[in-house]
């Protein structure tokens, strides 16, 4: 069950925690940036096995440290793992293994369902809040941090009452300094739900780049021809497959589910057009012209 997020938060530490920031791609980094700015960590220590993406971090002030795993967990107050899905899976038991009682992890993964088994039975499993904030772009790497990428999205906390109460209070804040609002909801909803608003998205922008390139092999009369609509519809497309194989793998049966779905409406649109059938096409556009009320608030 979804549920409103408390009024008020625990007081944090005087003078802000110490932050590692494990992966210091758009999510990571932006993160970092903001947490840093805003007071929420006094220290931020990045950590990303790509050399080129730690010395770029370090350099543009994305992190004030780098350091290695270990390292950085052992000084670090909070630890946010800020990796695709598939890492996070493999590295979030033995970051639990070595942490003390006093520490904090949490996630950024697209899909929690797979991540919260893997540590259902950690004996540490409630110094872990998984979370998902709701904020990204198209780009990656340390290069596309962006400050104030969060600022009104929103910020989902996935089983919170598996994780200790200061773990969720400590997490809680970071995403108040972030300026989020503060959604709850179990791991097994949020899959679904982020299957519809954000999984098929990508899927169907990575097709339409594909159909549109195997369709115009000139590319150049792609860009000379492709207006607002094309590119806004296709911008997806440019996102990390790195990130996004894990992210359909991990959920594959929620998204299959989504993309049957819009098959099936694909094929009604597909009718209509064939048919040039006037009432019918104009009666699906309007009943798609609904969303604006969603997505105007």
């Amino acid at each position: 069950m979804d549920n409103p997020a408390p009024s008020r938060l625990p007081e944090p530490p005087a003078g802000g925690i110490v932050l590692a920031v494990v992966g210091l791609g758009l999510i990571g980094g932006s993160m970092a940036i903001d947490l840093k700015r805003r007071g929420y960590a006094r220290q931020v220590i990045g950590v990303d096995r790509d050399r080129l993406h730690a010395a770029t971090a370090l350099r543009i002030g994305l992190v004030d440290d780098l350091a290695e795993l270990d390292e950085a967990m052992a000084r670090a107050d909070v630890i946010l793992l800020a990796v695709p899905v598939n890492v996070t899976i493999s590295l979030l038991p033995t970051v639990l293994d070595r942490i003390g009682e006093h520490q904090v992890v949490t996630d950024v993964a697209s899909t929690k369902q797979t991540l919260v088994e893997t540590v259902r039975h950690h004996p540490h499993r409630r110094r872990f809040v998984t979370s998902h904030p709701m904020a990204g772009t198209e780009f990656s790497g340390p290069w596309a941090a962006l400050s104030g990428l969060f600022d009104s999205k929103a910020a989902i906390i996935c089983d919170r009452d598996d994780s200790a109460p200061d773990a969720v209070g400590s997490i809680e804040r970071l995403y108040a300094a972030l300026n989020m609002r503060m959604v709850h909801m179990e791991a097994e909803r949020h899959d679904m739900h982020v299957a519809y608003v954000s999984h098929i998205s990508h899927v169907i922008s990575f097709a339409l780049a594909i159909t549109v390139l195997d369709k115009e092999k000139d590319e150049k009369a792609i860009f000379d021809l492709a207006s607002g609509g094309f590119s806004s519809t296709a911008r997806l497309a440019k996102s990390s497959a790195d990130m996004w194989t894990p992210i359909f793998q991990q959920n594959s049966e929620n998204v299959v589910n989504v993309l049957d779905a819009y098959i099936r409406k694909l094929e009604e649109f597909r009718r209509h057009i064939a048919e040039k059938a006037e009432k019918p096409l104009h009666d699906l556009i309007s009943d798609a012209n609904r969303i604006r009320r969603v997505l105007n608030g």
